[in-house]
């Protein structure tokens, strides 16, 4: 069987780094051969590209072409790491993926979103995510949680990430049978656990039931 594929997305500041942590533990003490990686990025080509996406704040960069940097990044990402990952039986755990330039800059950014997912289907070769984990809180939260210096994306305020957690929500309802909304507002266990239950499912889906599920 090929390997599973989750990946956490949400704006920044809802504890996507503390729960994937604890989430790529659970999977490993259930017997996954985890591998953990993060879009963009993972790649020499990602890295790069991360850099001027994010950190780069003197340089302009519109939102077409920010997200065509996002792409190269994570065709790069897929062809290097992901697809033979799950060739080889091992479950991908990805910081971010696709859903997160519609989100950005078609949602929030004014790029077609339709476009966006058509140049994601082709930057991907098709591959996508079994399940995507949607950590969700208010924005004014969220950004009361970040105490590092913000990057290109999260200086942009609090009315463009509104517009952000808004696509994120959108696509979330177009899509509950891959993209789980997670109330990233409670405790960190609470949260872990819906996190688990809504995995074991894709999980159990995948193994049809066999009895292969981890136990929460």
């Amino acid at each position: 069987m090929t390997g599973l594929f989750f990946s956490f997305d949400g704006i920044d500041g809802v504890g996507k780094s503390t729960q994937m942590e604890l989430f790529c533990d659970w999977l490993r003490e259930n017997g996954h051969d985890v591998v953990q990686c993060r879009d963009p990025g993972g790649t020499q080509l990602g890295e790069t590209l991360r850099e001027i996406i994010l950190h780069q704040h003197d340089m302009p960069v519109c939102p077409a072409s920010e997200m065509l940097l996002y792409m190269a990044s994570r065709a790069q990402l897929v062809d290097e790491v992901i697809r033979p990952a799950l060739a080889a039986g091992k479950t991908i755990v990805s910081d971010r993926f696709l859903v997160s330039n519609v989100a950005y800059q078609g949602h929030a950014g004014g790029v077609d979103v339709d476009a966006v997912w058509a140049v994601g289907a082709v930057a991907t070769d098709g591959v996508r995510p079994d399940l995507t984990l949607l950590l969700d809180m208010p924005v004014e939260q969220a950004a009361a949680r970040l105490n590092r210096d913000l990057d290109r994306m999260e200086s942009r305020g609090a009315e463009f990430l509104n517009r952000v957690r808004e696509g994120f929500l959108i696509e979330a309802n177009k899509a509950a049978d891959r993209i789980a909304m997670i109330d990233a507002t409670r405790d960190i266990e609470s949260i872990q656990a819906d996190i688990r239950v809504v995995a074991g499912r894709a999980i159990d889906r995948r193994v049809g039931g066999s009895g292969d599920q981890p136990t929460t």
